[in-house]
This record gives structure tokens, sequence and C-alpha cells, in this order.
């Protein structure tokens, strides 16, 4: 661990210190724990701490970073034994244990109002029971990043509907090009696929009870989204021996215009950029449509601050989480992180991409789901990703790979 802050920052602007003085409430202590050691996660959280520190000039602030690996080691055992008065941490799924064992405070509270609205489109991945139990303050979108030149030349418009997607799809073929570039070497990738396919067959209720080991993968709907996926491989739509690549050597195939597309998170812009494409050659779309009528949900990794039941200065910790979650701290965070805020009144970098991925979440009327490795438990994330990946090279071997699945699930919904 690293304490990098305590107290009001010497280089804080004295107008900045008075005009906080007005607003001065609370006194006393607020220990927080942050999960990420990283530059720009670094700057933003001291950022938001002297803030917040102008506006509680009697307050006593000590903040300490906590490596991001580490922390998910580490969390059971300071929730438990020396609990801050606000721990970062994740959405969804990976919060219920926490949750479930009572280590979280409920902060229903701070979603009543004007804030809830603003925050509306993460309420369903912070809520369990009926409650919330903490306050996101950065996300990312996913979609398919394409060669908008490409399309132009073939003269394609990005689908909205799966069979505008496949149709695309045999164009592009057609033209010597694959659809989708992808590198299943770390599993993951795959796991993108599945979350956006199933999403979009059976709906964002249907994904998580699944994640959750409340479905089982024998289900038939679960085989009518792999059924959905088989088209696209019978297809050949993606690139040969992606098990030999990570997703960042899978990259050139799309650079070079061997592949069109690629479906993945915001953070490939940047690579994407400096291995040469430009803005006008390259474009984003939201994954089309598959089953209509359900409502399109989206997945949003989304980073979260939480109040442990065993702090002991709650009241300074609600005060943190209500900034932290404003509309004008999540512009500035979200600023130095190069992400997305998720308070709707924010402003927003003047980037194409995060502007798109701004609008894309801010009315995702199905709902944000957070990946399949952090809405499933660790242990069926990767049983999943392992079968995704196999399916994509072997798909005959579906039965298999979900009586294996199916297996994994039962027995830890028994443990």
């Amino acid at each position: 661990m690293q304490s990098i802050f305590k107290g009001v920052a010497a280089g804080l602007a004295m107008t900045t210190l008075l005009a906080g003085a007005a607003s001065a409430e609370l006194g006393g202590d607020l220990r927080i724990f942050f999960d990420d050691q990283n530059p720009a996660p670094k700057a933003a959280i001291e950022g938001t701490v002297e803030r917040f520190q102008a506006m509680h000039p009697d307050m006593n602030i000590e903040l300490t970073l906590i490596d991001r690996e580490a922390n998910k080691t580490q969390i059971r055992n300071y929730l438990t034994a020396n609990a801050p008065d606000i721990n970062g941490w994740y959405a969804g799924n990976r919060m219920r244990p926490y949750v479930e064992a009572g280590l979280f405070e409920d902060v229903s509270d701070l979603w009543d109002g004007q804030l809830g609205e603003e925050l509306a489109s993460t309420r369903a991945a912070m809520t369990i029971d009926g409650k919330q139990w903490g306050v996101p303050y950065t996300y990312y979108q996913w979609g398919i990043y394409y060669r908008q030149d490409i399309y132009e030349e073939l003269g394609l418009t990005p689908a909205t509907t799966w069979e505008e997607e496949k149709a695309n799809c045999q164009v592009i073929l057609d033209s010597g090009r694959k659809c989708y570039t992808i590198g299943t070497r770390f599993l993951w990738t795959a796991g993108g696929w599945f979350d956006y396919l199933n999403l979009r067959t059976n709906g964002y209720d249907f994904h998580m009870a699944l994640t959750a080991g409340e479905i089982p993968w024998t289900d038939q709907r679960v085989r009518d989204t792999f059924a959905n996926w088989r088209e696209l491989l019978d297809m050949g739509a993606f690139i040969d021996d992606h098990t030999a690549y990570s997703w960042q050597e899978a990259q050139p195939f799309m650079v070079n215009g061997e592949a069109a597309a690629y479906l993945m998170g915001n953070f490939v812009v940047a690579p994407m950029r400096e291995a040469g494409l430009t803005d006008d050659q390259l474009g984003f779309y939201q994954f089309p449509e598959i089953t209509p009528g359900i409502p399109m949900a989206e997945d949003a990794p989304t980073d979260t601050l939480h109040i442990p039941a065993q702090a002991e200065n709650k009241e300074n910790a609600r005060a943190f989480l209500r900034y932290m979650a404003s509309a004008e701290n999540q512009g500035i965070v979200n600023e130095t992180l190069g992400q997305l805020p998720v308070n709707r009144n924010a402003t927003v970098p003047d980037d194409k991409f995060i502007q798109a991925g701004f609008e894309l979440l801010s009315n995702a009327e199905g709902g944000i789901a957070q990946f399949f490795d952090r809405d499933a438990s660790a242990e069926m994330a990767s049983a999943g990703m392992q079968g995704f990946q196999e399916f994509m090279v072997l798909p005959d071997n579906l039965d298999a790979i979900l009586d294996r699945l199916e297996q994994v699930r039962q027995r830890l919904n028994a443990e």
C-alpha cells in the first residue's frame, strides 16, 4: 500500500480554499482505500480529494493507494479487520459476495432524487436485493470499431440488425477480407463476443442470471446464443489462427485492412491511432439487435466506490461519495482518466469515440453489464472463457462444452 495524501495539498489556490470554506460542514476523519496506483487514476483520485478537502477544511483525510491486483486479495481482510471509510471496487456481481456477507453499506439514500437520475445508466449494475451498494465514477464502452474507409469502398453502412450484420460480413468476405479480427490467446476477448451475443439474443436479465449461476448452461436459450455465434463461424468471419494472438497482436489485421472490424473496448482507439489509422478511417457502432424487442444492453466495465459496513466515519464517507458522483467532479476525473463519466450531466472530452460512448451508455435502456469475467465468479469465468475459445475453434464440441460448464455451475452452487 502507498499512502499519498493527508490534509490539504500545499498547492491549492487560496481562492479555492475560501470558496470551499463557505460550504464546510464536516470535520473529523476520512480514510480512503483506492484500488489503483497507475498515474492517471492516481492523479484523478488525488485531485478529487484535494477539491473535497477544500470544501471541508476541518476534515482530516487519509488516502491510501493499493495495487489493483493486490486489492483483489486484500479486500476481504481489510473489510473485516480494519475497514476504511471508503474503498474502491467494481459494480455488478463482483460486489455481490461483499453485499451478501454484510461487508458493504447500503447507500440507497444517495441514489434518491436527482443524483440517482444522473447515474441511472448504472442503477441496475449497482443494485442487489433492490438496494444500491456504492457509487460509480467511471466506465468505458464496448462496441464494434470498424474501418470506415473499407465500408465506404464496399458501399456498406453499419448494421443495426443481425441480418444486416451478416449481409455486410458476406460482402466483406467476398472482397477478400475477414469481417473481424480477434486475438483469443488470452481468453477474455472471446468473453466479449459471448456477452454481446447473449445480451442481444436473450436480454440483460437472462444474461445476469446466467452469469450469477442461476440458469443451467444447457438451457436452450444459451444454445440459441451459440447458434447465432456459429453463423459467423461457419461464414469464416474471424481471422485465422486467432488463438495465437493477444488482443494487441490482432490489431494489425485491421490496421493493414485484412479485417474490417474489431469488437473491443474503447481502449483500442489509442493504439489504433498510434498505428496510423486516422479518425476518418476508424468508426464505431453499437452491436446490432438480434432478437427484436429486447432492450439494448451494453458491456461497460464500471469502477466504483463503497462504504464498508464497519466504517467509522459514514457521514463523511457519504459526503465524499456524493461529491465523487457529481457531474462537475466526474467531468474532471474522466478528463484525467480518458474515460467516460457515468453522470450523464458531466462534461465529456472532445473526442469522437468518447462522445459516441457517452451517448451510447447514457441511453442504454437494456442495462449495463460488467463483462463476463466480472459478472461471473472467478472460477466460472475461467471455465466459461476457455469454453468460448474452444467453441470458436471447434464449434462441433458445443454439447461437451456446455455439459462441462454446467458441471462447474452445479459444483459452485453446491459449495
